[in-house]
């Protein structure tokens, strides 16, 4: 029996008459929100041959199921709207309705622990929980699925958020979601897929890897007994992202790396190569994509660097990747606490880029982003995107974090000075210096913030080999 028959069953969680033999693919299920704006793929699964009728709003469209019993229509964009709209298919006798669809922002949230943190596990959760009741906010959550074949449909159903209901859901995409329904007229759908511990190569498809010798070491581990499902490259990407596209949304969130502390360096291309993958799968173009970079945290028996190399890889995939934008956690983490529990920043944080992005908004997005250096004489001047309005301390006290080094390579404590948008860094242990490094270790909690309150990623100036060069 195929896999998509196999699926038949447990397809979604809306009305079917008894002996259906047509059903939609999962993420059609009751409470749903379909994007905006956007020509709309739907799918499902059927006996094979059969003919098979769509109906989506005022919009008919008919095909005939494939041999593995896989069907699909293509529907033209609807506008945004919180009044429930239709969505059945049938097949002769059988008929199934989805119900309570509306239309609007579609965001798909994915990453380790931190993006799958529930709400009822952070800051102030009783108070969030206790105001999370709104109609118009659904979330639709994946289970946790690991394979080693490619899987045509996911396992889930959509959540309407209530205080009976905002518990278990994931506390970042809430925020964010909670943002765009602040600013925008909208309803709002969030596709949580994520999986704690797991590390960003098993949400990539194994043909990725294939084709990439530099990456060997990272495909191996998709067939060592030693690693745990959800670790092996390919796994998560074909049991819960792959049965998801090319479900249409406007973009997608993410939090992840903690897993590949101890490969920072590498993640400088597993990280974009994951985002340029899924981008092709969804086959709706350089989608935006924004990320949250990880938070302090002492990693113990790793190199306080490994972390400032992550920090700089996630940076790096920033500035080499399109329409993709960083959201900077320096300030709200807890270097005891891989989970640090505001989460409600972060979601905000990752808003501040849609907004400013995808919807027009003008809200400063960012804070300040390592742009230039320029070394005169016994200081070097450090130049920053996102700090147009100038810089300041958090605390209202001296810059910290700053190292500086010359041809030794040997860092001291640096004094660092803020002139309107640029710093001046120096030190009297070092008179000609070559490197400015920033918040270069694991625990760092500097307070370098522009003038929205916003905080400054770490950066450095060099290009000295990286501590995880060689790790594999």
């Amino acid at each position: 029996m195929s896999i998509a028959l196999l699926l038949i069953p447990s397809l979604i969680s809306a009305s079917v008459e008894p002996a259906a033999k047509v059903g939609f693919a999962a993420v059609f299920g009751d409470h749903m929100v379909v994007q905006a704006g956007r020509t709309l793929p739907v799918w499902g699964f059927s006996e094979p041959f059969l003919p098979v009728t769509v109906r989506l709003a005022d919009q008919t469209r008919t095909t005939l199921s494939a041999p593995d019993g896989t069907w699909r229509v293509t529907f033209s964009p609807l506008r945004a709207s919180s009044e429930p709209i239709p969505l059945e298919a049938s097949s002769g006798d059988a008929k199934v309705e989805v119900r309570d669809v509306v239309v609007g922002e579609v965001w798909i949230c994915s990453g380790q622990s931190n993006m799958e943190w529930p709400l009822s596990s952070t800051d102030h959760a009783q108070e969030d929980i206790a105001s999370a009741n709104d109609n118009l906010l659904r979330i639709f959550t994946v289970k946790n699925t690991a394979s080693d074949t490619a899987l045509q449909d996911v396992t889930g159903q959509w959540t309407v958020v209530t205080p009976a209901s905002a518990g278990p859901l994931t506390a970042i995409g809430y925020f964010f979601a909670t943002n765009l329904r602040a600013n925008l007229d909208s309803p709002v759908g969030m596709i949580d897929t994520t999986w704690g511990g797991t590390p960003v190569e098993a949400w990539t498809p194994a043909s990725a890897f294939e084709a990439r010798p530099d990456l060997a070491s990272v495909f191996e581990r998709r067939n060592n007994p030693q690693v745990g499902a959800q670790h092996r490259p390919g796994y998560l990407y074909d049991g819960m992202v792959r049965g998801l596209a090319p479900f249409r949304i406007r973009g997608a969130i993410w939090y992840q790396g903690e897993s590949n502390v101890s490969r920072a360096w590498q993640y400088r291309t597993l990280f974009p190569l994951m985002i340029e993958e899924w981008r092709a799968a969804w086959k709706q173009g350089a989608f935006p994509f924004y990320f949250a970079q990880i938070a302090p945290f002492r990693y113990g028996n790793q190199n306080p660097e490994n972390c400032a190399e992550l920090w700089e890889a996630q940076l790096h995939t920033y500035r080499t990747t399109p329409r993709t934008g960083m959201a900077v956690t320096m300030d709200i983490g807890n270097v005891s606490d891989i989970h640090p529990r505001n989460k409600r920043e972060v979601g905000r944080r990752l808003a501040l880029w849609a907004l400013a992005n995808d919807y027009g908004r003008e809200v400063v997005c960012s804070g300040p982003l390592y742009r230039s250096s320029k070394i005169e004489g016994s200081a070097i001047w450090i130049e920053f995107d996102f700090a147009e309005d100038g810089l300041v301390a958090s605390d209202g006290k001296p810059l910290t974090h700053f190292v500086i080094a010359g041809q030794d390579r040997v860092f001291h404590e640096a004094k660092a000075a803020m002139v309107g948008s640029k710093i001046r860094v120096s030190s009297d242990a070092v008179r000609q210096p070559l490197s400015v490094r920033f918040a270069w270790r694991d625990d760092a909690v500097p307070n370098l913030v522009n003038r929205n309150g916003l905080p400054a990623s770490p950066f450095r100036t060099d290009d000295w080999p990286a501590v995880t060069r060689e790790n594999r």
